[in-house]
């Protein structure tokens, strides 16, 4: 029975569908990128992070994208989060941990009427509208016509979570993954705290 998700959202051009080491796509869609290598789909649900692989070549594919990829700064960031904040209250989703980094987040959820995609969705919009109402969307230089492109990366990672166990251990490695890149660990306001009787 799934009691809750481990869910990875990327920023725009984060993780390629190419990228040497895996991804979590079926294609290619654009053909300046295809010219680096086919959809490199993975069904492992383990990290390919640290897989070895040619670092160069995955650079120069990301210079082959329609807009810089992007990095969140700290403004950002809690714009970011504060759209979560809003979705939450909307819909009543249930985070146990979320670390919002630069180029990803990672987050905890309980299990909710919604599918999971549509969950991350609705996270996504509300960090969009955020964003866009401070100013301060990372691709506001490219708007045409009203419309600016996404900041995000199509899809995501979603793994499933059986366990009380495998719970309580995603959740301590999302609060110290931000350690990973030199930051403190992060607490916001919508966060829940977990107690494997409620669930």
């Amino acid at each position: 029975m799934v009691l809750g998700y481990h869910s990875i959202i990327s920023a725009f051009g984060f993780w390629l569908p190419n990228d040497p080491r895996g991804s979590w796509s079926d294609f290619v869609g654009a053909w300046d990128l295809f010219r680096y290598g086919p959809a490199t789909k993975t069904t492992t649900r383990s990290s390919v992070a640290g897989v070895a692989h040619n670092k160069e070549l995955r650079l120069e594919a990301k210079s082959a994208l329609k807009y810089p990829a992007v990095v969140f700064d700290g403004r950002q960031a809690r714009a970011v989060a504060q759209g979560f904040s809003a979705a939450v209250e909307k819909s009543g989703f249930t985070i146990w941990a979320c670390a919002i980094l630069p180029e990803h987040i990672h987050l905890i959820l309980a299990r909710h009427s919604y599918k999971i995609e549509q969950i991350i969705n609705l996270l996504k919009g509300e960090a969009t509208k955020q964003l866009v109402t401070e100013g301060i969307h990372p691709l506001s230089q490219f708007q045409r016509i009203g419309k600016t492109p996404t900041c995000w990366a199509k899809n995501g990672w979603n793994v499933f979570l059986n366990t009380a166990a495998d719970i309580e251990r995603s959740i301590e490695y999302v609060n110290k993954n931000p350690e990973k890149e030199g930051k403190p660990r992060q607490h916001w306001k919508y966060e829940k705290r977990y107690e494997a009787l409620n669930v």
